[in-house]
């Protein structure tokens, strides 16, 4: 089963930016904390590289957004942006394709590391459809094959006649 993705409610040019980067945010930290089985996909360097590059881009974006729920709900705006929260991080919660996520959570990781400053909307727009699209790829599972049963043998109820019962002997 796939997680669905978390769409914003009539949503601004600058809050669809900001929407973008903090998706790309709430990725990056469920691959920080999932993704810790390789090493080499340096999914919690990428996240604290990221926090410390992106900075004022994401603190920015963390404003917008939750200026989008007090414009939209005019009440519980900040209940709203957590309620947000979780479900973007559930957005991206898997055990399927956690291999394919995690790859594609490493490649934007890494892009944002080698980004410039201030290209963080341009990446998330780029990277948050490839790790959607990793979570709706499930190969199969190795080893996990199962070989089809021989045929059950007849098990038949034959009536048994007890020959005393019968009237013989």
């Amino acid at each position: 089963m796939v997680p669905r993705a978390v769409n914003l409610t009539r949503p601004t040019p600058a809050e669809s930016r900001a929407h973008a980067i903090w998706t790309l945010r709430a990725g990056l930290n469920v691959a920080a904390l999932a993704c810790q089985y390789s090493p080499f996909l340096r999914t919690v360097d990428n996240y604290n590289q990221m926090l410390r590059k992106h900075g004022d881009e994401l603190s920015s974006a963390q404003s917008v957004m939750l200026s989008h729920f007090n414009r939209t709900l005019k009440r519980g705006g900040s209940a709203a942006f957590d309620r947000y929260n979780t479900r973007s991080y559930n957005s991206f919660s898997t055990l399927d394709a956690q291999y394919n996520f995690c790859w594609a959570a490493g490649q934007a990781g890494l892009a944002l590391r080698l980004g410039d400053v201030g290209s963080m909307a341009r990446l998330a727009e780029q990277y948050v459809p490839q790790m959607r699209a990793a979570l709706a790829f499930v190969p199969p599972a190795a080893g996990l094959v199962v070989p089809s049963l021989p045929p059950m043998p007849d098990f038949r109820m034959e009536p048994i006649v007890d020959a005393a019962l019968a009237g013989e002997g």
